[in-house]
């Protein structure tokens, strides 16, 4: 019978995607990883790996183990960690934009890890498209993406955690000409671009429709933090979700426009799997949020 611990290193490398990777987490090396899973597979009677040369991947078969394999350590966890009353613990393997982690998700990731002394998350940074398959693979508990622009299988679920309003930002001092109207802005100045592949890319897609303007694009980024570094520069305009825990009000270097009669909104949320294992955890994260929103109206 496979050990708790061949379990655990079976969830490395499919969080990981190869037997060195998973090995540097756990302290094994990749030899050691291999052995692992041959004898895990033996055990279960039923091979979990394509292998190809050096290359391994998992099957079907391993994919369909993930959940399975990820409740059995999550009880052992349990048994050995003793709850104390409704305290969260054990490691959770979650995924999240670097933008979310400037936002209003990592208030709720200190509080929740204060709170729970013996809960560990790793986190995963990435993009929301790519998290959606690793969550449905169980790859990851859960992630903070932004709102699915397509309707997500069952087996999948999301809920919206919070809202950032999509903005306009401009330099201070730029190295053209910045017209005051912001149209005319948007239509003459070179346009920093968010990856028009990504979800987030789409939001600002959406708002150049709803002005009716066609950009000159300078360049084309995929990270939202970027993007605002580079208007500080002075090297063009962009359109971005304002962050949550991000003062650009009181920014020396860019300046935030409204664009008359636009109303586009980034919904973040919280994307699980239907039924997982971390649902403690993640229905923890709903309550932070949902409780914030309470406090929120009534000091409003």
């Amino acid at each position: 019978m496979s050990s708790i611990r061949t379990m655990k290193t079976f969830l490395a490398v499919a969080r990981h995607g190869s037997f060195a990777a998973a090995g540097a987490e756990i302290g094994l090396s990749a030899a050691a990883v291999g052995l692992q899973m041959r004898a895990l597979e033996e055990n279960l009677k039923q091979r979990l790996f394509d292998r190809s040369g050096r290359s391994v991947v998992l099957n079907t078969a391993g994919r369909r183990a993930i959940p399975r394999i990820e409740e059995l350590v999550l009880r052992y966890e349990d048994l050995i960690g003793g709850r104390d009353g409704d305290s969260l613990s054990g490691t959770v393997v979650m995924g999240a934009l670097v933008s979310t982690l400037m936002g209003a998700f990592a208030d709720a990731l200190w509080s929740l890890k204060r709170e729970n002394p013996g809960l560990e998350v790793k986190l995963f940074a990435g993009q929301s498209s790519d998290f959606a398959n690793r969550v449905e693979q169980g790859l990851l508990d859960a992630a903070i993406v932004t709102r699915p622009p397509r309707p997500l299988p069952r087996s999948l679920a999301w809920t919206q955690l919070y809202v950032e309003p999509m903005v306009m930002i401009v330099p201070r001092r730029p190295h053209f000409e910045l017209p005051k109207d912001p149209l005319q802005a948007l239509r003459e100045s070179p346009f920093i671009r968010f990856d028009r592949e990504t979800w987030t890319g789409l939001l600002v897609r959406d708002v150049l429709n709803r002005c009716r303007v066609e950009v000159r694009d300078g360049m084309e980024l995929n990270s939202v933090e970027a993007i605002p570094a580079i208007v500080r520069q002075g090297f063009g305009v962009s359109i971005v979700p304002k962050l949550a825990n991000v003062r650009w009000t009181e920014d020396r270097e860019l300046r935030v426009v409204e664009l008359p009669g636009v109303d586009v909104r980034r919904r973040v949320g919280l994307l699980e799997r239907s039924r997982h294992a971390r649902m403690r955890f993640t229905g923890a994260i709903k309550r932070y949020f949902t409780d914030a929103g309470r406090r929120k109206r009534a000091g409003a």
